[in-house]
């Protein structure tokens, strides 16, 4: 019998009139159905979002901070269950499933930490001047309201909690629309909120197809808008609603640099090892994974058979399976947008030295050389199991390398030189620079986020909890400081 899940509006179950499948893309057996909100159901999670505002805000740190332990509890208690259901829908091998879990476990938990120490308040004396004195100012920050959270497939759990953790941190009403073809990772979340004794209104979950996205992001009673996604949408968004506040976590071609004094044999076996393991994690379909390898000509010759045995090396098949490395990505369409771009490239010149086929929604781990700079490879996302190689002379000549590139995510520096690391931070047009290891790597709690068109804002979760909320200042007068 196929289940039907409900969706959450405005804390409680609900369903609507129509439903939508979702379907594994491994072997395309359906994994459920999911019930869609009507308008008027829509229109009902925002109004009692927005009818919420005032209170959510004014709610004791202690019942937001119970509220995020108690979900980062319980999603640990549930880790196999939800590991595999992200699986069956996402395709992501069950051992990257596992490992999703944990990391929204962290998330909540985080969240929960940073409720309990947010908005102590800043105290700045004003008698610097003579006009100020008896005056003290004191800074809080404040919700700036109900937060629109728009999530992707790629990791359909933890990016929904890190729009989710955030706001109830800061007691800011949320509207969570999941990715349509990984919705039920978030209805999940939505049971174990449900748990909790969080204000009625001040959340709701709903998988409304992505042709009606547009209505919520132009709803004026949704001031702040997290979207993680493509640039072509983000941008879209943004320039739709200039007068809202746009978080926007978008797409990276990164680079992993391998510099000359990375050169002894271990070194290079371990940089191979990253390279090849997280440009093909998850499908390759992470905004950080590893797309362009730029080696130093010194080591190149040395470093690119590593490579490809590494990547030749990678388990590809049944996600389920605890040996898999590499699955499907999340459509046969995606997999046919992959296949055409490589495809592109070699008919551009580019050599093949491993991958290049495609079986159904699986793309074999692929890697490239001798790139042209006209390829859509060179210039666009591929967001799939595909790795370029290029050779540069010198520091410098890798760093501009880096930077050729519309996006700017994260990169990774190997070295073994800490003044070339800081001349990497400084050069580096990007979000993040990562140090003796591939630009794939990002903590939680960490500031996360790209310049250029990788977006705007920083996700971890103090910093999402600033972009959901302004400062607001009071001065005391008539106070013997």
């Amino acid at each position: 019998m196929t289940v039907t899940h409900a969706f959450w509006l405005a804390g409680r179950q609900a369903t609507g009139e129509a439903t939508f499948d979702v379907t594994s893309p491994w072997d395309g057996r359906l994994v459920g159905q999911v019930s869609v909100p009507t308008e008027a159901q829509v229109e009902e999670a925002v109004a009692a979002a927005h009818a919420v505002v005032d209170e959510f805000a004014a709610t004791p740190a202690h019942v937001r901070a119970a509220a995020l332990d108690h979900v980062s509890k319980r999603l640990a208690e549930r880790t196999e269950e939800i590991a595999r259901l992200i699986t069956a829908e996402n395709g992501k091998p069950l051992k990257w499933a596992r490992g999703e879990v944990g990391r929204a476990v962290s998330v909540f938990r985080f969240a929960a930490e940073e409720a309990r120490r947010f908005n102590g308040g800043e105290a700045q004396r004003l008698d610097t001047d003579a006009g100020g004195n008896g005056r003290l100012a004191l800074t809080r920050r404040f919700p700036k309201g109900v937060v629109l959270g728009i999530a992707p497939f790629n990791f359909p759990l933890n990016l929904c909690a890190h729009k989710v953790a955030p706001a109830i941190a800061v007691g800011a009403p949320i509207i969570l629309k999941p990715a349509p073809a990984t919705p039920i990772s978030a209805l999940i979340l939505g049971e174990l909120l449900a748990e909790t004794d969080l204000p009625v209104g001040s959340w709701s979950v709903l998988p409304v197809p992505n042709d009606r996205m547009p209505a919520l992001v132009q709803d004026e009673r949704l001031p702040v808008i997290s979207f993680t996604g493509s640039d072509t949408v983000g941008y879209a968004i943004q320039r739709s609603v200039p007068h809202k506040h746009c978080t926007l976590e978008l797409g990276g071609n990164a680079a992993a640099v391998v510099l000359a004094d990375w050169s002894s044999e271990e070194d290079l076996d371990w940089a191979a090892t990253r390279i090849a393991t997280f440009s093909n994690y998850q499908g390759g379909q992470s905004c950080i994974s590893v797309q362009r390898v730029i080696a130093d000509a010194s080591v190149y010759d040395r470093l690119v058979p590593k490579v490809v045995a590494a990547v030749e090396a990678q388990v590809t098949g049944d996600p389920t399976d605890e040996a898999t490395e590499v699955g499907p990505l999340v459509s046969e369409d995606a997999a046919k947008r992959v296949e055409a771009w490589v495809d592109e490239a070699v008919k551009g010149g580019a050599t093949l030295l491993a991958g290049g086929k495609r079986e159904g929604a699986t793309y074999a781990p692929t890697v490239l050389a001798d790139l042209p700079a006209d390829a859509t490879l060179a210039r666009e996302e591929v967001f799939g199991p595909v790795l370029t190689l290029h050779r540069v002379d010198g520091e410098a000549a890798a760093f501009a390398e880096v930077n050729d590139s519309k996006f700017g995510l994260q990169t990774g520096v190997f070295t073994h030189d800490l003044q070339t690391a800081f001349r990497a931070h400084r050069a580096l047009e990007v979000g993040g620079v990562i140090v003796g290891d591939v630009p794939s790597y990002r903590a939680d709690q960490m500031p996360y986020g790209g310049v250029k068109q990788s977006g705007v804002g920083r996700e971890g979760v103090a910093y999402a909890m600033d972009d959901y909320t302004y400062e607001r200042v009071l001065v005391l007068t008539g106070l013997a400081l």
